[in-house]
């Protein structure tokens, strides 16, 4: 168990008799040098690395590791952490090779680290605008590098793809993949496809129009593009899929984007030759508002089955026709043979934001099933034999606001599920919620993005000139975080642990009969693969939303975690004391500390101003508060979570409102709001702080 393949070590027997010293850039240039097609093709034969984002092309993160196992797991200890030095949300998934860790941070910063000492090798910064902050709807967050040849790749907030010497960190080759001139973002991971380098890009709540492409991996020029929706049907199509695409759409949806945007899953078949790529929501959310003769909007909410060498649709499969609830299927994509009805089936799997979890034949694209995992009512079922959804009459929340669910965080999000070949579950970082739908009456598209308001291109808000609709049916405690088993053959939930509250992390199963998961209260926890068991766990202190990984330096098994609150559901709030600088946790049996030990932080106070504000403007300053604050500084008094709480900043912050607010602080992500808010609603907002601050200091 654990042998590296021969491949591995043809570079060093290229270049020399003897091993250079590992943690050097000749050993760094060596390892990294023999991530070649065929090692990415055989991923899961080298069983003591991780040298691409799911593990394997097949994405299962499922290691063949057994050194920690359920036997053994009360000895495991940390062996080393290194901070970061950062603040925001961390999602990344590492990639290690013979000992050398490639993570991304927040701001798409990229770190290579020495997992051997527990040291920083460099560290390379993009240097991304401030301004871009805003651009990125749910956080500054990256979720990862590919390696390949020598080099890592990664995207930027601001649409770059940059190639960097693995050995260095220096700038190889950098192209922007985006018209920055829109709200587009990069924040997933790219992937190496037969020596192209594939990425995607976000922004649909903005109003851009999505597309995936692909860049030769030596020299960063571009080999192809996918549009994921149509453009201007007066303009010549790019493709004959985006023909056929635009008999799906109506009105003028290329003036609003369109959406679609392929902002994270991936998946290849390199016998079949197929990249599978998963898309998003479209532009506004609102069909109505975006495409009001109704029709499917092609390919938005859809599973892509791509020719990698030139781009070309081979099939899709759309899991939410006509989309307008922003039920992404960029979620995590498996790939797995399965036997089925005495079969073996070569599937993909997919459990994306709606609710269904869909097992399709990927040679094909049939639809196999596709069963709920999580609590439903938008629709009844799935109608195997036409492959649609069956909605109920109030879905659409076009008469009706109505408690829809899931709603738009999902059943499950870009946190990583895994597939474990042994005991044939898939464990799926999975959530039940709701949300309150209705159709904005006041709508209008804002080609600008971000403003206040929020901004966002949704097209959805409660209308109150219609009734709401309850749902009595719906689970209690909602929201409600869960880790479930999911068995997609017998289609059922095999064991389920709830968790306090729905934003938790990825995960990873191993050979040793392992699951393990981070959550928001801070706990690294396994769990017993086959029943659910929770079996060890320690405290991390900040809450924990990136996938673990585990890997074999010199032949002992290691187990890694990023830490870094933030992310869409992390921004505002949190389940801890504090939120800790970023930090890389790396455990082993045999470890010497059981548990990480954490820095003391101090403990902040409410801030006291004075209050000149009467009872009708301090409430004019909460609405002001809540439609431009609040869904990144949350509620007042709660704490705060990635980013601060406004009642519990400190007295120079304050004294500085004005001109922050203003754009002093576009360099760290901070919005300008100047020309959105006037200097009297400036005040206005800070004195509903200052008051709310006092008002919670008397209930102390």
């Amino acid at each position: 168990m654990g042998a590296r393949p021969l491949y591995f070590y043809t570079f060093f027997i290229l270049s020399c008799c003897q091993s250079p010293e590992p943690g050097t850039n000749k050993h760094i240039k060596s390892v990294t040098a023999g991530i070649t097609d065929e090692a990415l093709v055989n991923a899961s034969a080298s069983s003591g690395d991780w040298i691409t984002y799911g593990l394997n092309y097949s994405e299962d993160r499922y290691s063949e590791l057994d050194q920690i196992n359920d036997t053994n797991i009360d000895s495991l200890g940390l062996v080393w952490t290194l901070e970061l030095g950062t603040r925001r949300g961390i999602e990344a998934t590492p990639l290690v090779v013979d000992g050398i860790m490639y993570l991304t941070g927040p701001w798409s910063k990229v770190y290579a680290v020495d997992t051997r000492k527990g040291n920083m090798i460099w560290s390379y910064n993009p240097e991304v605008p401030g301004y871009f902050g805003p651009k990125a709807c749910c956080d500054v967050v990256n979720r990862g590098v590919a390696l390949y040849e020598g080099k890592v790749f990664f995207g930027t907030i601001d649409g770059r793809l940059i190639s960097l010497d693995a050995s260095t960190g220096e700038v190889h080759w950098q192209v922007q993949t985006v018209d920055t001139s829109k709200y587009y973002s990069i924040t997933g991971a790219p992937r190496v496809v037969k020596g192209k380098v594939i990425i995607g890009n976000g922004g649909a709540e903005y109003g851009v129009r999505g597309y995936v492409s692909a860049y030769d991996a030596i020299t960063g020029d571009m080999d192809w593009r996918f549009y994921t929706v149509p453009g201007n049907p007066s303009e010549p199509f790019e493709s004959p899929a985006m023909e056929a695409a635009a008999e799906t759409w109506t009105g003028e949806w290329w003036k609003y984007g369109g959406g679609g945007t392929a902002w994270d899953a991936m998946a290849f078949d390199p016998d079949l030759n197929l990249l599978y790529v998963g898309t998003g929501n479209g532009s506004p959310w609102n069909r109505i508002y975006r495409s009001p003769g109704g029709g499917d909007n092609l390919y938005l909410s859809s599973i892509l089955a791509l020719n990698p060498d030139d781009g070309s649709l081979v099939w899709y499969y759309q899991t939410t026709p006509g989309d307008t609830w922003d039920y992404t299927a960029t979620q995590h994509i498996m790939l797995a043979d399965l036997e089925i009805n005495g079969k073996e089936r070569k599937v993909l799997m997919q459990a994306p934001k709606n609710g269904f979890f869909y097992v399709l034949d990927r040679e094909s694209g049939e639809l196999i099933s596709a069963d709920p995992y999580t609590y439903v009512n938008w629709a009844t079922h799935v109608d195997l034999s036409t492959g649609r959804p069956v909605e109920n009459d109030f879905s659409r929340y076009q008469e009706v606001n109505a408690y829809i669910s899931p709603n738009y965080y999902g059943g499950h999000n870009w946190q990583p599920m895994a597939f474990n070949p042994e005991t044939r579950l898939v464990y799926i970082p999975s959530r039940e919620n709701d949300f309150l739908y209705g159709s904005d009456p006041q709508w209008i598209y804002n080609e600008q993005g971000f403003s206040v308001n929020l901004g966002w291109n949704l097209g959805t808000a409660v209308d109150p000139s219609k009734a709401i609709r309850s749902d009595t049916a719906a689970p209690e405690n909602l929201p409600q975080g869960m880790l479930i088993a999911w068995d997609p053959v017998d289609k059922e939930v095999r064991w389920r642990v709830n968790h306090q509250t729905q934003w938790n992390a990825g995960v990873l199963t191993t050979a040793g009969g392992l699951v393990f998961q981070g959550t928001a209260e801070g706990q690294f926890v396994a769990y017993k693969a086959a029943t659910g068991e929770k079996i060890w766990e320690t405290s991390v202190g900040s809450g924990v939303i990136a996938p673990p990984v585990t890997y074999l330096v010199d032949g002992q098994q290691f187990l890694s975690l990023a830490v870094g609150w933030g992310g869409a559901g992390g921004l505002s709030e949190k389940n801890t004391e504090h939120v800790y600088p970023g930090t890389i946790y790396t455990f082993a049996i045999g470890g010497e500390e059981p548990n990480p030990k954490l820095p003391e932080m101090p403990r902040k106070a409410l801030i006291e101003g004075e209050i000149t504000a009467n009872s009708e403007e301090l409430e004019k300053g909460e609405t002001l508060f809540e439609l431009n604050c609040s869904l990144c500084h949350g509620t007042l008094g709660s704490g705060g979570g990635a980013l601060p709480d406004l009642a519990l900043s400190s007295k120079r912050i304050h004294e500085n409102f004005k001109y922050i607010v203003q754009g002093s602080f576009i360099a760290l992500g901070m919005p300008n709001f100047t020309g959105k808010l006037t200097e009297d609603e400036i005040n206005l907002i800070q004195q509903y702080i200052f008051a709310t601050a006092e008002k919670l200091r008397k209930q102390l």
